[in-house]
């Protein structure tokens, strides 16, 4: 695992707990406790998250904004492999809704080129990418932006989207577990995540390799849920993602089509 995506997953365990002990990022993550404490010192210089004794708590002050325009950099050249991956899957004159994630703005960069689209987006990031593309009529749908993603999330999210239906959801993800299945480090976007599963007639869901083989905060759904899984060839080195194997087999088992980008 590269130290970009393991500061990426790091940072995510702390905010989505709001406190994550040293010895219990180490076991999520299957790195040392040394390597922990390193990472957890790079993103207080960073200032993403406050050391206390054996761990780190979430910089809630350095929240807003820093969340995603920190991690955006990180493997973007594998981010946009994946993102154009998925926008080939998408058939022009489809309703798409696009999930937050700093992947999925990578998916809409390709998929302003699949037009005619009508794609409703849950990021304020996505939303700047595909305003005033030809082809492309976008719907912002309302809600909380959450501070640190600029995720739109909360009641007002959640009643827009229940009103309407999409032939796709490009769900991004924060953990896939081969047991615990598909979950996120916010429990506010699980919720919208669950609702866009249940409003669509598919689901692709997209993710670079260090996802695989981690349990987030919050479950979103088990692993049949989802018709599609597209990562990245990383996924399926043991040498460099000991779970990932393991955790695309789960998901064949179950049904999942699985991608390798």
């Amino acid at each position: 695992m590269s130290v970009a995506h393991r500061l990426d997953l790091t940072l995510r365990l702390v905010q989505g707990s709001g406190q994550a002990s040293v010895s219990e990022l180490a076991q999520r993550l299957g790195v040392s406790e040394m390597t922990v404490r390193r990472d957890l010192d790079a993103l207080e210089r960073q200032g993403l998250v406050r050391r206390v004794h054996g761990g780190a708590v979430a910089n809630r002050a350095r929240e807003e904004g820093a969340g995603f325009n920190v991690r955006e950099p990180w493997e973007a050249a594998t981010k946009d492999r994946l993102g154009a991956r998925v926008a080939a899957t998408v058939e022009p004159g489809s309703r798409v809704l696009l999930d937050a994630g700093t992947t999925t703005v990578h998916v809409a960069e390709h998929l302003a080129a699949r037009g005619p689209l009508t794609v409703a987006v849950l990021s304020l990031q996505a939303a700047v990418v595909l305003a005033d593309r030809p082809g492309i009529e976008l719907l912002v749908v309302g809600g909380l932006s959450r501070p640190g993603e600029r995720s739109l999330v909360g009641p007002l999210a959640l009643r827009t989207l229940e009103s309407l239906v999409f032939d796709t959801f490009v769900m991004s993800i924060g953990g896939v577990h081969a047991e615990h299945g598909w979950s996120e480090f916010s429990l506010e976007d699980a919720a919208v995540k669950q609702v866009g599963l249940a409003q669509s007639a598919r689901t692709t869901a997209v993710a670079d390799a260090t996802k695989l083989g981690v349990r987030a905060f919050g479950q979103v759904a088990p692993l049949g849920a989802v018709d599609t899984f597209v990562t990245d060839t990383a996924a399926d080195d043991p040498g460099t993602h000991p779970r990932g194997p393991e955790t695309l087999q789960a998901l064949r088992d179950a049904g999942v089509e699985t991608e390798l980008a």
